[in-house]
């Protein structure tokens, strides 16, 4: 990707949100939260871009879901979820499915997230401001 405008209002990963998570008694992968980087909210379908880096490991989005106003999403989704609004304030929940979780300790996570401003076009062919949301941390997780 070429230029693309990057505020920085917020850290995009939420501290202290790493947790394991369990189903039936079997740790089943685990979740953090992040928030966008930007001072207003957009629908997810301007989400153009999105990855997670755990540890250096890129995850598939085939084991994300995206949590957010009490429902889930894969990221595959995005470019049809034209009316589910992310709110500036509120933080949407990464649930990663990875049987046995991760192991107790500090964790690197990466997220990619671009999108585009459908407010701000720039250039010819409906071509709108891209957005750059990403952001990184480090963590320690405890069961």
């Amino acid at each position: 990707m070429g230029f693309a405008m990057r505020l920085n209002f917020v850290d995009v990963v939420v501290d202290n949100s790493l947790k394991n998570y369990y189903v039936d008694g079997q740790k089943m992968g685990y979740t953090f939260d992040i928030r966008l980087s930007y001072y207003r909210g957009h629908f997810l379908s301007v989400i153009d871009e999105f990855g997670i880096r755990v540890d250096g490991r890129d995850i598939s989005n085939d084991v994300i879901k995206f949590c957010i106003n009490g429902k889930e999403f894969s990221p595959n989704e995005f470019d049809k979820c034209y009316s589910e609004f992310w709110r500036v304030l509120d933080p949407a929940t990464i649930r990663v499915f990875c049987p046995g979780g991760l192991e107790e300790g500090r964790h690197d996570i990466d997220v990619t997230l671009f999108f585009r401003s459908p407010y701000m076009p720039v250039g010819d062919n409906h071509q709108y401001m891209p957005v750059d949301s990403c952001g990184s941390k480090s963590m320690d997780i405890t069961d």
